[in-house]
């Protein structure tokens, strides 16, 4: 792997992998928590109107143009990020890299294209509705951080949506969508010099320099390493007259720079309520009794803050036996270290869910852009293994007692 930066200070990360297809990836350290000044969910919305038509290109062409060559072009928004991406065959790499470039510099957000897209995401928000496990998340993350920019929806509402103009996205991308916030990552079976020299003429191309070179520091300047995001708990239920219940427990967990936390809290993620059907949670409320069709504990980190929550969903007579289930599986790993058999295990399998996930040459050049944004260098897969093998099970055991503590503890429940 070649990793640099260019002179003005766009990083970038290209790997030498994977056989006929390739795959890159424009990472850019901007999301919903940078709205400030904007109408809510603007980052969403822009994400969506950059395929609207470039300076040189209708929507209709930026539309097709990898589409007619087999490929993918694709994008999401999140709190922090907005990430453009694209997979092709690898002779057409250099196509992609550029469309990419292209959409976040050339945009022009057409006031025609920009009216029919606004109808898109509003139903977008509406569908949600339909989506009650998606709905009760989104409404705990938003409850937990109230008042701070991470309360704030990704999708924004119908109303602030509505309001968004041409002028208003072009200052928003003016503002943020500058090449040192930017991560350019690719993976192909293409030597990697000739891909570093590829990324390196585009960023001259799109960024020219005005000026002296720029040194960047990452490191998100959304939030400040170390900094506390106040939360406050609360267990609040909502009346709608659904016919499964679903519901949301958790709290404050390791910032993205929580150091040896943050993996500690990956790997407790994963032996609580991780995919495989042998998590405690899996096994105790879906395997063992059949209350649920399906449990798990995420483990999400912003630049500030973090937050791990249980969510599930179940027929309402099994909710309060899935809550004492919940509760007594949390209170034995807080009382109880995990004895060496078991931790070696669980490391075991999440070293190999991690290797099994890094197959993916998408999966792997979205991590690279990541990576990059939040600490300006990737990380080897040697060092990724000793970080976790380097967990202990006292390491676990204090940051259940904290993560679930009482007083960081909130819940959310959809009736």
């Amino acid at each position: 792997m070649i990793t640099g930066q260019t002179e003005s200070g766009l990083r970038y990360a290209v790997r030498k992998g994977g056989f006929s297809v390739g795959y890159c990836a424009l990472s850019i350290r901007c999301g919903t928590r940078n709205e400030e000044g904007y109408h809510s969910g603007i980052a969403h919305f822009t994400e969506h109107t950059l395929f609207k038509g470039t300076a040189h290109k209708s929507a209709a062409v930026v539309n097709g143009y990898l589409d007619r060559l087999g490929g993918e072009l694709n994008a999401f928004t999140t709190k922090e990020e907005i990430v453009l991406h694209a997979t092709v065959l690898k002779e057409d790499l250099p196509k992609a890299a550029g469309l990419l470039f292209e959409l976040a510099t050339e945009a022009v957000f057409p006031d025609k294209e920009i009216e029919t897209e606004k109808g898109v995401v509003i139903d977008e928000i509406h569908s949600y509705k339909d989506s009650p496990a998606d709905e009760v998340y989104d409404r705990f993350e938003e409850d937990l951080y109230a008042g701070h920019p991470l309360g704030r929806p990704i999708l924004g509402t119908p109303a602030s949506v509505r309001r968004i103009t041409s002028e208003e996205l072009q200052r928003f991308v003016k503002e943020h969508f500058t090449p040192d916030r930017m991560a350019f990552t690719m993976m192909a079976d293409i030597d990697e010099a000739r891909m570093e020299k590829e990324i390196r003429t585009l960023a001259g191309k799109f960024f020219p320099l005005n000026g002296a070179k720029v040194d960047t520091v990452f490191g998100s300047t959304a939030g400040t390493k170390g900094q506390t995001v106040e939360t406050a708990s609360f267990d609040r239920t909502v009346d709608k007259r659904n016919h499964e219940v679903n519901a949301v427990i958790g709290g404050a967990a390791p910032s993205l720079y929580g150091g040896q936390d943050r993996i500690a809290a990956v790997l407790l993620a994963n032996i609580l309520g991780g995919p495989a059907s042998n998590s405690i949670l899996n096994n105790i409320l879906r395997e063992r009794n059949g209350w649920v069709y399906g449990v798990e504990c995420g483990y999400t980190q912003y630049s500030d803050t973090g937050i791990m929550a249980i969510s599930l969903g179940c027929e309402k007579d099994n909710l309060e036996k899935c809550f004492k289930a919940i509760s007594k599986a949390i209170r034995e790993l807080q009382d109880k270290p995990l004895s060496d058999r078991k931790l070696k295990a669980a490391k075991k399998q999440l070293l190999g869910q991690l290797a099994i996930s890094s197959e993916s040459g998408e999966a792997q050049c979205l991590s690279m852009g990541k990576s990059l944004l939040a600490f300006g260098r990737v990380a080897s897969s040697a060092e990724n293994k000793a970080a976790i093998e380097a967990v202990t099970s006292a390491d676990l055991q204090s940051l259940a007692r904290r993560i679930f503590s009482p007083d960081n503890l909130s819940r959310l429940v959809y009736l």
